[in-house]
């Protein structure tokens, strides 16, 4: 019985720290215009996007989420808005979008584009598991 208890006691110790350790990670390509979200290392999610169009840039990177805003107006790009943002770098976000006809290519002024849903699915995860927990990483 004990030699049972110890080694319940050990196998917990070893698998708690993974829940408690729960990962998000959203991997962007900008070749595909796609992203894949995995969480805790399982394939979850995959959505199309939109990142920056010619003549803007959508840095590369690994990057941890910095701050998230349920609602949020562009300041530089005259008031428009960004639902669910989840901000990486700057002003820099993942965040959704009301021209969801664009996803699958190119047209955004830099920041990753969503379909609203998508947008609020990864919002939710980010703030579930925490920033500390995520990372978004942009590939080319």
């Amino acid at each position: 019985m004990r030699r049972f208890a110890f080694g319940l006691a050990l196998a917990a110790a070893t698998l708690l720290p993974s829940f408690a350790q729960a990962t998000v990670v959203a991997t962007i390509s900008l070749s595909r215009q796609r992203a894949n979200v995995s969480v805790n290392g399982f394939p979850t999610y995959s959505w199309p996007v939109s990142t920056a169009r010619r003549g803007y840039v959508t840095p590369t990177g690994s990057y941890r989420p910095i701050r998230t805003e349920r609602m949020w107006y562009s300041r530089k790009y005259d008031m428009s808005p960004m639902p669910y943002s989840v901000f990486f770098r700057g002003g820099y976000a993942v965040h959704a979008t009301g021209y969801v006809r664009s996803l699958g290519r190119p047209a955004s002024h830099g920041c990753v584009r969503l379909h609203p849903v998508a947008a609020a699915t990864f919002y939710r995860l980010v703030q579930q598991y925490g920033m500390g927990n995520a990372r978004i990483v942009i590939t080319q």
